[in-house]
């Protein structure tokens, strides 16, 4: 109803969102180092769709907790309504996306559930709570856009196996992914500019803060410049990160 302009956002304090959101009782969620091995053949392509599933229901998590958590920081003055409902849009797509691979996984004989994942992911809404600027360079500007590099990848060697059909439902995350990852590249800018910040150097303070691994090659650039993220934005921010200094991996 609200993506419809049929419901209105109040201006009442923010919302008391939860620190983290309900879950299943499946599947057993361990810590990544503990993470089984993947299998190869069905198994292990059932075990890549069941681990992009999860990666997919976390995502419609933090799409809806960026809308509620941070509809009323001050840098969205006036473009609160905008906000939310690029954030409810994006949430409903990665539902999709979550359902296209549970039914996938189904026709596999398998179910979401049915095996381990890792606990890792929520951190990214944990560490960057208290932030607006911290949530839009971590999830979408990183993990994402990190998405995007690795996803053609996964796509040709289901194709390689004969997977057809999980090569597809792929295909299909895969473009609607690039506009996820432009969302949050708008929303950054916007922040950055009520900040009177440069987006260049507050995203290179936020990946030094709260993203240990730092941004790692190879890029896709094609589908990041689709998202509007120029090379020279987070190939700076690579390479710093592996300079010695204040900034660099090497102090």
């Amino acid at each position: 109803m609200f993506l419809e302009g049929g419901a209105r956002l109040d201006p009442v304090p923010a919302l008391l969102m939860p620190e983290r959101p309900a879950r299943p009782e499946r599947p057993l969620l361990l810590l990544p180092r503990d993470m089984p091995r993947r299998s190869t053949g069905v198994k292990g392509r059932i075990a890549l769709l069941h681990a992009l599933a999860h990666i997919e229901l976390n995502a419609i998590d933090l799409a809806l907790d960026m809308a509620g958590r941070f509809y009323l920081a001050p840098e969205l003055a006036g473009e609160n309504h905008a906000f939310v409902a690029d954030w409810l849009k994006v949430g409903e797509e990665e539902a999709r996306h979550f359902l296209l691979l549970a039914e996938r996984l189904q026709s596999l004989g398998a179910a979401y559930g049915d095996l381990p994942a890792h606990d890792g992911l929520w951190s990214v809404a944990l560490e960057t709570a208290s932030d607006v600027a911290a949530r839009l360079a971590i999830a979408p500007l990183v993990h994402e856009a990190r998405g995007l590099d690795v996803t053609p990848g996964l796509i040709r060697k289901l194709r390689a196996a004969g997977d057809e059909t999980s090569a597809r439902v792929l295909d299909v995350i895969y473009a609607e992914e690039i506009g996820h990852v432009a969302t949050g590249w708008r929303w950054f800018n916007h922040v950055c500019a009520a900040r009177h910040a440069s987006p260049g150097q507050e995203f290179l303070a936020m990946v030094n803060r709260y993203h240990r691994g730092g941004l790692k090659p190879p890029f896709n650039a094609t589908a990041r410049e689709k998202a509007g993220l120029l090379p020279d934005f987070y190939l700076t921010v690579a390479q710093k990160l592996t300079e010695p200094g204040p900034l660099g991996g090497a102090n």
